[in-house]
């Protein structure tokens, strides 16, 4: 006799890809982890017939994949949306909703719990923070802190009410301490202090993992996260006071270009970053939501060997806008972390043939779009 088994739905793939992997995750890679934490518990909690049924997808099968983004309108939403609807990134029977500040507060819980009550999503890709710059950071940590604490919270706890099946939800490589060793991986989130620059962020965002494991220990969700190195791209914030370096060195070269004024670089120029460009970031973020099987997070970054300092990133902006201008450092400001340098050896374990755009080529789009529409840019 032959036995036919039943083509799974794109829903029952992601959950048993999900619920096989965490467990190997909880039972074999974290064993000392486990023990020394109690989350000998998880494995006591896997045996009740509530819990087996809740980790075999019972009552959800049929239900077709509805994606919430939060944070849709910004530069990564963007991007997702991007790669969805232009580069064919939707699969048949998916449904993508992206939402924006005008669509909920999610610092209220009320209104957070109201928009995923209307579009009761199955899958969430969680983007949506109060995000700045350095010396936004550096002004404002405690309003980084309790804003993201909030939206964090808010946004996993209506996820599990509303039964979504699995978050995606976006970190940042400023989560890791800054007495380390590089380059970082995902193992060393908790080992230490963040730099204390923007420590009101990173241990905002540092508390998603702790959220991620909690869920899945309690409830057997399959929350995760993904922890990109720094993102740019067309539709990022621009503004020289508050946006992340690369975008605010565009507006700057842009405006002094147009002034016939020097460009001023703030800091020595010194410290290195690795670059992600938004729409790589995109395409990964779909794979991670379809494919990824673990709770524990993941980093999304180009190579090491791929990290610039910020007097090249400088540099590669005089280029792509053809800035004739003289660049001067002005080194009374303060240059932050010196390096972060991140390992993408998981991300290649998994994706080994990924691509990712050529640095110069993906600024030269960014600053290509921001000309091209720098009166409705964020600036």
């Amino acid at each position: 006799m032959t036995w036919h088994l039943p083509e799974l739905s794109p829903l029952q793939t992601a959950e048993r890809s999900c619920i096989t992997s965490t467990c190997r995750l909880l039972l074999v890679r974290y064993h000392s982890c486990i023990i020394n934490s109690g989350y000998l518990q998880v494995l006591e909690s896997l045996q009740t017939p509530e819990r087996k049924k809740q980790m075999n997808g019972q009552g959800s099968n049929t239900t077709p994949m509805r994606v919430l983004v939060t944070g849709g309108s910004g530069l990564v939403g963007r991007a997702i949306q991007h790669v969805v609807k232009e580069e064919t990134g939707a699969k048949e029977g998916e449904e993508w909703i992206f939402l924006s500040s005008k669509d909920a507060n999610l610092m209220n819980m009320e209104e957070t719990r109201a928009v995923f009550e209307k579009h009761r999503p199955t899958h969430v890709i969680h983007l949506a923070a109060m995000v700045g710059g350095l010396f936004k950071n550096m002004k404002y940590n405690l309003d980084f802190w309790r804003n993201n604490i909030y939206i964090n919270d808010n946004v996993l706890q209506a996820a599990h009410e509303v039964g979504a099946v699995k978050v995606v939800s976006c970190l940042s490589t400023c989560i890791f301490p800054d007495k380390t060793t590089y380059p970082i991986d995902e193992t060393m989130i908790h080992n230490g202090p963040p730099h204390e620059s923007n420590f009101g962020y990173a241990y905002a965002k540092r508390m998603i993992d702790v959220h991620n494991r909690a869920y899945f220990q309690q409830h057997g969700r399959c929350y995760t996260a993904v922890i990109p190195t720094n993102v740019f791209g067309p539709h990022d914030n621009f503004s020289i006071e508050d946006g992340h370096v690369l975008p605010g060195l565009i507006h700057k070269a842009y405006i002094a270009q147009k002034e016939g004024k020097p460009l001023m670089v703030w800091g020595s120029g010194t410290p290195r970053r690795q670059f992600i460009y938004s729409l790589d970031l995109a395409r990964l973020f779909l794979w991670v939501l379809r494919e990824y099987p673990e709770v524990d997070p993941i980093i999304l970054s180009v190579g090491e060997e791929d990290e610039v300092s910020i007097k090249e990133a400088a540099d590669a902006v005089v280029q792509a806008l053809g800035f004739k201008g003289e660049v001067v450092y002005n080194t009374s400001k303060a240059d932050g972390q010196f390096k972060k340098t991140a390992s993408n050896a998981k991300l290649r374990h998994y994706l080994p043939d990924f691509t990712f755009t050529p640095f110069k080529q993906a600024l030269k789009e960014t600053c290509d779009w921001f000309v091209a529409n720098y009166d409705a840019a964020r600036k």
